[in-house]
């Protein structure tokens, strides 16, 4: 596997190709992009990550970074660091739900949101062209720690004008939480203490890196927490990938919640305090539509990628947004995934509401997401697209991303992959036979 390099940063499998050397030149790269500008660094518990961190900062402070050190955090929170502190940007060092071998740097702007095509090209004309602006000794930056960054990002989210500390605390919620021993695992329980949670259940939440599962929150790497909500002494169970961007839910019956569903019951809170459009992206549930019609409002799609959600989210004035893969987006608090706030929101939620996990994700209908890989192995991918779009123009193909087909009982999106011989496509309906039954047709024209 080549080091992948892409607008949203570098990622490889460390020690092969991603090394010293790259990171160095990416990190430099980023720093002159930033003009020498204060740069939050922080990074999840991979065993990579202090290595890494050393590394990222010394290049940083070659071009006049001054660096200011969150150590272990989650992605959210070195987000609001960068608000904190007024920086020129981020990186982060996690490769979110990849296994243990990987690591990324991952960029943040000053606006704390992840670069855009631009800007993402910007950086890596930096360092293609051996551009970078390296400084002479007396032009080092600097290096601080900060301490307090996850009690700064709690802070904020308990004085979202909504949530309710109180409130929460009076229902004595008992919480199981499975945070894949990465950098959750001090800062989720920290969180539900903060809002008064009456129990908190550890499962793998020692921030060594050391993965006990799968670190990808999807139902069949999660056997542990599953079986410990089917035990009915908890009221709801939290899951997070490494670096806490991503939250899945298991209801008090142990039903696997979801991460497509995390989105729309954020959605669903927040729509009942602030009413306003909401913007997802193109291969997201249909549960956020029906979020969106029960509160008379639009719901919004943009392409497969965060700083995508965002830009659409902006433009359309929604009010919230999020992607299907757990992640809540909400601009109160900073432009980004943020599995803290997703939490404390699902709890207020069910404060409110007085209904438990498992009585609140029955009220919602069900809808089934099949994925497929089409193998286009010396197929001209594009022309694969092409005949989908002719075949089915009569539904009139959404190409914003790849081809997006809405039918009357669901929807097909077929993207290409950048790095692989496939086409993906995700079918959707209300059963998994009419969610296969759509893939079958489409693949038909294929």
């Amino acid at each position: 596997m080549a080091l992948m390099v892409s607008v949203s940063g570098i990622r490889g499998i460390y020690g092969t190709d991603l090394n010293p050397e790259n990171i160095a030149k990416y990190s430099a790269a980023f720093g002159t992009w930033c003009k020498g500008g204060t740069v939050v660094v922080g990074r999840d518990s991979r065993t990579t990550g202090e290595v890494c961190e050393k590394i990222v900062s010394a290049a940083l402070q070659s071009v006049g970074c001054d660096v200011i050190l969150t150590g272990i955090a989650t992605t959210p929170t070195i987000a609001m660091a960068v608000l904190k502190h007024k920086a020129a940007g981020a990186i982060i060092l996690s490769a979110s739900h990849n296994p243990a071998e990987w690591n990324a740097l991952k960029m943040l702007n000053s606006k704390s949101e992840f670069l855009d095509a631009d800007e993402g090209a910007a950086v890596l004309k930096f360092a293609e062209t051996d551009t970078i602006a390296y400084k002479t000794h007396e032009h080092l930056g600097s290096i601080t720690v900060d301490h307090d960054a996850l009690d700064y990002h709690i802070q904020k989210i308990l004085e979202l004008p909504y949530i309710d500390r109180n409130l929460i605390a009076s229902k004595k919620f008992k919480v199981v939480v499975d945070a894949v021993n990465g950098a959750g695992s001090e800062s989720i329980p920290a969180l539900l203490e903060a809002l008064g949670a009456g129990q908190v259940t550890k499962l793998h939440c020692t921030p060594n890196g050391l993965f006990p599962h799968n670190p990808e929150p999807l139902p069949e790497h999660l056997g542990d927490i599953i079986n410990e909500m089917k035990t009915g002494k908890h009221d709801l169970g939290v899951v997070v990938d490494p670096d806490a961007d991503r939250l899945a839910l298991v209801d008090s019956g142990g039903r696997f919640f979801g991460e497509e569903y995390t989105q729309a019951a954020a959605f669903d809170f927040y729509l009942s305090k602030n009413k306003g459009d909401i913007t997802t992206n193109l291969s997201s549930s249909m549960i956020c539509d029906y979020i969106a019609k029960k509160h008379g409002v639009s719901c919004h799609r943009s392409a497969v990628g965060e700083i995508n959600v965002v830009k659409k989210m902006r433009s359309t004035g929604s009010v919230i947004s999020g992607e299907g893969n757990g992640g809540v987006i909400n601009p109160d608090l900073h432009a980004g995934r943020d599995g803290l706030v997703g939490i404390a929101m699902i709890l207020q939620h069910l404060a409110e509401t007085g209904k438990t996990s498992a009585e609140y994700r029955s009220e919602l209908p069900d809808y089934f997401i099949v994925k497929n890989k089409i193998t286009t192995e010396g197929i001209d991918k594009d022309a694969v697209l092409k005949r989908v779009t002719e075949s089915f123009e009569d539904y009139q193909p959404d190409l914003t991303d790849g081809v997006k087909i809405n039918f009357e009982n669901g929807w097909a999106h077929l993207r290409k992959s950048n790095t692989e011989p496939i086409i993906r496509l995700y079918t959707e309906s209300d059963s998994p036979e009419n969610a296969k039954e759509i893939a079958k047709n489409v693949k038909k024209v294929v």
